[in-house]
């Protein structure tokens, strides 16, 4: 209101000045007074408009300054108000938090004392193992000793037959000749018992009856008569009972050592057969059957053992046969793994004639499809397999040798220990590894499913990724199985302990599948 009464009185001062402009004239001096005035008017007039501009411009300032602390004042009690939701929420997450640390605390104690409980089995194995590789190298060590000394016998025995033979031989070159000389002087006996009872005709019936005795009785009758030809023949009789004896104590030996050497490689005959105190004398060719017996025996124990055909492997429980690849053939487990594993072992018999193995195994949980698969695929790479452990960590194995349609022994081994797996087709280590998923643990609860692999749980199959053929005696441990084990179940041993899944356990077959209780691998 200040300005408009100052500009109204402005006004009223310039009326009056023009009212007074017709006076001017008359009253000069007056004039030059209201002039100065009126100079002075205006420059107090500019002074107040000048001191009116700087109070509206500071009215103008600290009416926006008001607006802005109102408006700093809102952005305030917002920002709190922000900042007690954010600290509400920040401590609920502390909270959260905490719970979830004290359960990761509890969960890596457990997983601590598993560890160690694994360490320890696993020191204890590698004790075994160790002492087994031993008692193995010493039995190994006492076999090349006991090969060598059977070696170093039969070459004596080869010696000694060769040197028998040669005694033979003499012994008998020495008996026929003596033969010819004992006939020669029986002749002659004969010819001078002739001849006696020609001279003395009352000695008839009694040169008859020597005629019909033995030669040896021959010469003990005739001592009297013919003293010198009988002592002659007598020590030729001597001389040929020595020879025999001889003879007889030769072949006695060699048959005492034939009887030694199987004695000692483990052929020892039971009480009954054994040899009585007065042992008859062999023949030379039963020398030389005893000789080839000893030499047989040495070369089958030399020799390893063979290992069993299929058609005698009888661990195999049943079978499963899934026909062709349709999304509707599949098995199920009535539940997966009941706790978590850090090891784990899958045996199985496989035979198919297609181009691809497709998919043996699948476990899927809600968190992740591919918890634990065996699967390929009729697409590239046919001839391997996906072996995935936590989606999508994997290792390709090879199953070149498996798609020819006849059984096949697979295992697949893996520990969670430096993630060292192991992977054996028909008892050999067809490929191996470390470093995959290592320190990772398989949950339970999961869906197990066989033939098929699983893209969302329990269902998401795909044809080409659906196994064709038969799989026999399925089962899985909870532990990783040694190179002896996968060996024994392989040639139809029984199964090792530990196993937590057979196919015994299949709840359920879906589709064209069909289970055929069979024993022996040849009836499946």
């Amino acid at each position: 209101m200040l300005p408009v009464c100052l500009l109204l009185a402005a006004v009223c001062l310039q009326r009056s000045l023009l009212q007074e402009a017709g006076t001017r004239e008359q009253r000069k001096p007056f004039f030059e007074r209201f002039r100065r005035l009126e100079e002075q008017f205006r420059r107090f007039q500019e002074v107040t408009l000048l001191h009116l501009q700087g109070i509206a411009g500071n009215y103008n300032i600290s009416y926006n300054i008001d607006t802005r602390f109102r408006h700093l004042a809102d952005q305030y009690d917002t920002i709190a108000a922000a900042l007690n939701v954010s600290h509400a929420a920040l401590q609920e997450d502390l909270g959260s938090l905490k719970i979830w640390m004290k359960k990761l605390q509890k969960r890596t104690k457990k997983l601590n004392s598993k560890l160690s409980s694994l360490a320890e089995s696993l020191s204890e194995s590698h004790k075994q193992s160790s002492g087994e590789r031993l008692q193995q190298s010493a039995l190994l060590s006492n076999l090349t000793l006991q090969t060598a000394s059977h070696v170093a016998d039969l070459t004596t025995l080869h010696a000694s037959r060769n040197t028998l033979q040669k005694e033979l031989e003499s012994l008998r070159e020495a008996s026929r000749s003596q033969g010819t000389k004992l006939e020669a002087l029986e002749q002659r006996l004969k010819n001078t018992l002739h001849k006696e009872i020609l001279a003395s005709g009352h000695h008839e019936l009694a040169a008859a009856q020597r005629l019909n005795q033995t030669p040896h009785d021959k010469l003990l009758e005739a001592e009297g008569s013919q003293g010198h030809s009988v002592k002659k023949l007598h020590a030729k009789h001597k001389q040929r009972k020595k020879l025999e004896e001889k003879r007889q104590q030769v072949l006695a030996q060699a048959a005492k050592r034939g009887l030694q050497s199987s004695l000692f490689h483990g052929n020892k005959t039971p009480r009954q057969e054994r040899q009585p105190e007065t042992p008859t004398v062999p023949e030379p060719q039963a020398a030389r059957q005893q000789l080839r017996r000893v030499a047989q025996i040495s070369q089958e124990q030399l020799q390893s053992p063979s290992p069993k055909k299929p058609g005698t492997i009888c661990n195999v429980d049943s079978m499963l046969l899934f026909p062709n690849a349709s999304t509707e053939n599949f098995a199920t487990f009535g539940q997966g793994f009941q706790t978590s594993l850090h090891e784990l072992s899958v045996c199985s018999w496989v035979s198919t004639h297609a181009h691809s193995l497709g998919t043996i195994l699948s476990y899927a949980t809600e968190e992740n499809d591919n918890k634990l698969v065996l699967h390929g695929r009729n697409t590239a790479a046919p001839a391997s397999i996906h072996f995935v452990i936590g989606d999508p960590a994997f290792r390709e194995l090879p199953v070149g040798r498996v798609l020819d349609g006849g059984w096949h022994h697979m295992c697949v081994i893996w520990s969670s220990i430096q993630g060292k797996y192991w992977y054996y087709v028909d008892r050999r280590l067809a490929s191996t590894g470390s470093k995959f998923q290592e320190g990772y643990e398989i949950p339970p609860g999961g869906s197990l499913i066989l033939g098929q692999e699983q893209d969302v749980v329990g269902g998401g199959f795909d044809p080409s990724e659906a196994f064709v053929g038969r799989l026999a005696g399925f089962a899985i441990w909870n532990r990783t199985l040694m190179p002896g084990e996968v060996s024994s179940i392989a040639i139809g041993k029984g199964l090792p302990r530990g196993t937590i899944l057979r196919l015994a356990d299949v709840s359920s077959l879906n589709g064209s599948v069909q289970k055929v209780n069979c024993t022996c691998l040849e009836n499946c």
